[in-house]
């Protein structure tokens, strides 16, 4: 068992222009965490925003770091991996929470490794990294309908429709994280991966 702790990274772009928009529901479901256990995030040398926290009780509790890149998604990959030497953690101890068009709205899927499929945030850190081996939490945001660019459509607001489910989609976000650091991966994987 690794004393080091676990990194959390929502991927998105900075700024509030970008703030509710579907690239950015990784770092939405950090939001969702840091109010789970009441922590705020705060600035790191990193060029990431973090808090550190606890999960769990008495000696047996994970350490974990919920952090958001402060740079754009296509480079997210310098400031984590910044972060995680600081840390000193291997890549096997860092949470990616990131959108997935190749997914049904809502749906979460975890896995670790794997390629990019075209997402820039996830190319960039599997480049600093030089590695694919680190834990994945893919968030379903769906394609977009008729000929919409696939670009365009990340960097909108969710649907009317979908912001009736978006709460409990990130509470279950939250909740695959936990059980990822407490359960491993195949028992999160049989309840969570709809």
């Amino acid at each position: 068992m690794s004393t080091s702790p676990w990194i959390i990274v929502g991927l998105g772009n900075p700024g509030e222009q970008y703030e509710a928009t579907r690239h950015n529901v990784g770092q939405m479901v950090i939001d969702e965490l840091a109010k789970r256990h009441n922590v705020k995030l705060s600035t790191h040398k990193s060029r990431t925003d973090i808090a550190a926290y606890k999960l769990g009780v008495g000696v047996d509790a994970f350490s974990v770091i919920l952090s958001k890149s402060k740079s754009y998604m296509n480079e997210s990959g310098g400031p984590i991996k910044a972060l995680a030497n600081f840390y000193s953690v291997e890549p096997q101890q860092v949470i990616v929470l990131h959108d997935e068009l190749d997914i049904p709205f809502a749906a979460i899927r975890s896995k670790i490794a794997g390629g990019d499929n075209g997402h820039n945030g996830l190319k960039s850190l599997t480049s600093a990294f030089g590695t694919a081996e680190y834990y994945r939490v893919r968030l379903g945001i769906g394609r977009p309908m008729g000929q919409q660019d696939p670009a365009d459509f990340v960097l909108k607001q969710f649907s009317k429709e979908e912001k009736k489910d978006l709460g409990e989609f990130l509470d279950r976000g939250a909740d695959v994280v936990e059980s990822l650091i407490t359960k491993g991966l195949d028992l999160t994987q049989s309840q969570f991966n709809s």
